[in-house]
């Protein structure tokens, strides 16, 4: 190659023990009266800055692609997803610290007994979103039966006062008698309109409340999925191509050993330059898999963490409804029945220590799956 190096004559070559490491065979080290090291292969006089590695006319230190295979250099990688090597975990800190949020806890996938990934942690916040929803129908029911129970007891109430049982006492007595029978129609009166305002203002909302709910966890289930299924294509495609690389590498040494025992060959040394161009395009390719692999991983980083955020919302928005509507099933009790505030007492107290920040804490303590993020794939 023409790389304006001094002539060999010029200098002497250098003792062999001051190399790091043996040279390849017929490669000699010289120093240039700049004083900088340069090497020449005395078989076909092909001249190098950069030290050879046991590949002819291949630097020690290539780039970053071009005809090197990766060795040791993929980070951890689990479904296809790339995390971080543990000497770096120090290095990454939570999206949301002390928040215990969704984005920081679901990276990992949940394992079943067997050590098999069962659910993604995606996966594993839908189904807290549609446990949510399901406590919220169970509720509903349960309001409906106390409806019930509410009307069957003012429809006794009104049956017992037409009774005419003591309807012929007379005087203040039969007054007081007849007065008492309509307490218990008034107090029917009473009982029937809680339950009416049990179904509007409690049972109604229970039920109406993200009316599109499964449907919406769909979409983003889907599009979740769909990302994660385009990044493990991506990764397969990376997993193609670094083997790929791997054949070309080999054919391309197996080729330079044929050329030490045949000194001299044209054909040969043709050969070994289209071998080693496509050494190079496969590092090409390669390079241009591990950017597709990044740019989808990325994505997918992005939209698992807008997704959860939104679940999180999703979640303390829903708490904070039941909250409302049981706070105000607890109001028209009172309103009800003055003589038995005592049994709901308690319940108020309850529901204002409702605290959706702490539920979440306790929830993602139990059921996180991993808060080491991805990274991307480096070579």
């Amino acid at each position: 190659r023409a790389c304006a190096l001094p002539q060999k004559a010029k200098a002497a070559p250098l003792p062999e023990e001051e190399l790091k490491e043996p040279l390849p065979p017929h490669w000699r080290c010289y120093m240039s009266p700049q004083g900088r090291k340069y090497y020449v292969n005395t078989a076909n006089n092909e001249t190098t800055w950069e030290r050879p590695s046991s590949l002819p006319g291949t630097p020690k230190t290539p780039q970053r692609h071009k005809n090197s295979l990766p060795q040791g250099t993929y980070c951890p990688n689990v479904n296809c997803v790339t995390f971080p090597l543990l000497s770096c975990l120090s290095e990454q800190q939570l999206l949301k610290p002390d928040e215990w949020s969704y984005c920081d806890y679901f990276w990992a996938d949940r394992k079943d007994t067997q050590g098999n990934s069962a659910l993604t942690g995606f996966e594993v916040l839908l189904q807290k979103q549609l446990k949510g929803k399901h406590m919220q129908k169970e509720m509903a029911e349960f309001i409906r039966e106390r409806i019930k129970i509410e009307e069957e007891y003012a429809k006794s109430l009104s049956r017992l006062s037409q009774c005419p049982l003591g309807g012929h006492e007379e005087g203040t007595l039969g007054e007081a008698w007849a007065q008492l029978k309509k307490s218990l129609a008034d107090e029917a009166e009473v009982h029937i309109k809680f339950s009416s305002k049990l179904q509007s203002e409690v049972e109604k909302p229970f039920l109406t409340f993200r009316e599109n709910f499964k449907k919406d966890m769909k979409r983003l289930d889907h599009h979740i999925s769909d990302l994660r299924k385009q990044l493990v294509g991506r990764f397969t495609s990376v997993e193609k191509a670094r083997k790929a690389l791997a054949e070309r590498q080999k054919e391309l040494e197996l080729k330079t050993q044929q050329m030490d025992i045949k000194v001299n060959n044209s054909k040969m040394e043709e050969d070994i330059k289209k071998a080693r161009r496509k050494s190079t395009q496969a590092g090409d390719e390669l390079m241009r898999c591990v950017d597709l692999y990044n740019q989808s991983q990325s994505k997918w980083f992005e939209e698992m963490v807008t997704t959860s955020l939104e679940l999180e919302r999703l979640e303390v928005e829903r708490v904070e409804m039941v909250r409302q509507h049981l706070c105000q099933y607890t109001t028209l009790r009172h309103e009800t029945d003055m003589f038995n505030q005592s049994t709901m007492e308690p319940v108020d107290k309850l529901l204002q220590c409702v605290d959706p920040m702490q539920d979440r804490e306790r929830w993602v303590r139990e059921n996180k799956t991993g808060e080491v993020r991805p990274v991307n794939l480096e070579i």
